[in-house]
């Protein structure tokens, strides 16, 4: 898919990865953008922005958890835009707990990390099946694929996006429906400025900017590729962890232990000191290795 006069929505675009997209789809000459976000005021100032530069753009304050206000962003597109090309699902919440995160904080991450994609599909995919075509990219993480060691819920909710977006690849892919999910590992955003959070993913690779994920996920769009993977060594990680997964779960528990975490408690309160540097590579490519 090329973004060059295309009609595209993306939620979660006040900041971060979000922002990023829209800034990247603007440039790459997107006919029309649809921009949503809880934070109404922020995303619509960049709505206003990249209007001034020549991409139509509206923006839209909206609570991706509440079917009713996606529905309304693919109306408001149609409306004032036209048909919509992409629908990128972008929104995403971390709770930073394990089991002991309330069941609210449960609901929370289940309804924004897999409900708001479900919404999003039931909103758009009438209109693209109608006119044979449409492409939905899902924002998931690398934790859809293998962990994010500290955090129960977006562990548990990240593999159901994923699990969801092959579903719909399966189901929908011979009707026109192309779908991707973007499975980053660690980017600079709000998510990632608790220190405990940023120490555990500095540990496993490098965090990349949001710009950096915006150039994949074009890439990945014109390749129309399932997984889009702005860290390459995530496609190895997950390889290794289907290879032999015990062997791999040892290993992450074996990274874990270098990074002193009390993973029975929040990461905001594991002791991880603030700025610390801490190497597991070694660990982690020990596990990768092909078996031989």
């Amino acid at each position: 898919m090329q973004i060059s006069g295309s009609i595209v929505i993306v939620t979660g675009a006040a900041g971060g990865i979000g922002t990023a997209l829209a800034r990247r789809f603007a440039a790459e000459g997107a006919r029309g953008l649809l921009l949503a976000d809880l934070d109404g005021g922020r995303v619509e100032d960049l709505a206003q922005e990249l209007d001034r530069e020549g991409c139509h753009t509206v923006g839209v304050a909206s609570d991706v958890t509440r079917e009713s206000d996606v529905r309304a962003l693919v109306a408001t597109a149609e409306k004032h835009i036209g048909p919509v090309d992409l629908f990128c699902s972008n929104a995403g919440i971390g709770s930073g707990a394990g089991i002991e995160a309330p069941d609210a904080v449960w609901q929370a991450c289940w309804d924004v990390n897999v409900m708001a994609h479900v919404y999003a599909a039931r909103a758009v995919l009438p209109g693209m099946l109608k006119r044979g075509r449409g492409y939905l990219l899902n924002t998931a993480s690398a934790a859809g694929l293998l962990q994010m060691p500290g955090d129960a819920a977006y562990t548990a909710t990240k593999h159901a996006t994923v699990g969801f977006a092959e579903w719909l690849a399966v189901t929908y892919g011979d009707r026109g429906i192309k779908v991707s999910a973007l499975c980053p590992q660690g980017v600079r955003t709000a998510m990632t400025e608790d220190h405990g959070v940023r120490t555990v993913l500095s540990a496993f690779g490098e965090l990349l900017a949001p710009e950096q994920v915006a150039d994949a996920v074009v890439q990945g769009l014109a390749e129309e590729r399932f997984l889009i993977l702005p860290h390459p060594e995530v496609a190895e990680h997950e390889r290794g962890r289907a290879s032999d997964r015990d062997r791999w779960l040892s290993g992450v528990r074996r990274a874990v232990s270098h990074l002193d975490l009390r993973l029975d408690q929040p990461l905001v309160q594991s002791g991880v000191p603030a700025g610390a540097q801490v190497d597991v590579q070694p660990v982690i490519e020990s596990v990768i290795q092909p078996l031989g």
